[in-house]
């Protein structure tokens, strides 16, 4: 009796003991999504300009960061030429194009011609911009491409930058085709749900 109960004493007093270190607990002591801070910060963003910690669905984990930081440039900067376009348009025409308030129903307007232009003349500098390669797997099979950077530079704003100012002009980059994404969404969402023009 008295060894029965010696044991279930040593056996509760285990129970309070630290526990060891191990794999699993690594998880706990993660780096903290700056952005999301109830998440853990993805690690395959770390060291990207323009880095926030903010990838909540983990597209980081499943593809190249080459390929999405090109497709977050590409993005950006569409939005930031529609964003401004989205405005232009209401108070400036284009000779031989005829006038429209309402940035919405400026496609039909102008009819199926210049949309098709616009298209396929995307298209063509989309296949010339990835050497005629248009997967993941073979977009960046030149190690030396560095995503976004096409070489057009026609004011020189790069030159003899040092490589931090070229970080900071990244970043600047970056941050505001973040904003034109979410304001041309933001437009769009007004136009449709008022019927009205944004000025």
């Amino acid at each position: 009796m008295k060894t029965a109960i010696l044991a279930c004493l040593l056996s509760s007093a285990a129970a309070f003991a630290p526990a060891q270190k191990s794999a699993k607990t690594s998880a706990l002591n993660a780096e903290m999504s700056k952005s999301i801070p109830f998440l853990t910060a993805p690690k395959n963003t770390a060291g990207w300009v323009g880095d926030v910690g903010f990838d909540p669905l983990g597209f980081s984990d499943y593809f190249d960061m080459k390929w999405l930081r090109e497709s977050e440039i590409k993005h950006s900067r569409a939005a930031m030429l529609a964003s401004l376009g989205f405005m232009v348009q209401q108070f400036v025409t284009l000779p031989g194009m005829p006038d429209v308030d309402d940035s919405m129903l400026a496609p039909a307007a102008v009819g199926p011609s210049p949309m098709l232009q616009i298209f396929f003349g995307l298209g063509v500098l989309e296949f010339w911009s990835n050497n005629g390669k248009v997967t993941i797997e073979n977009m960046f099979s030149d190690s030396s491409r560095v995503p976004g950077n096409f070489g057009f530079d026609p004011l020189g704003m790069a030159k003899g930058k040092s490589a931090e100012a070229m970080a900071d002009m990244e970043l600047k980059e970056i941050k505001n085709g973040r904003l034109a994404m979410c304001a041309i969404g933001g437009m769009m969402a007004h136009n449709i749900v008022t019927g009205e023009p944004l000025f």
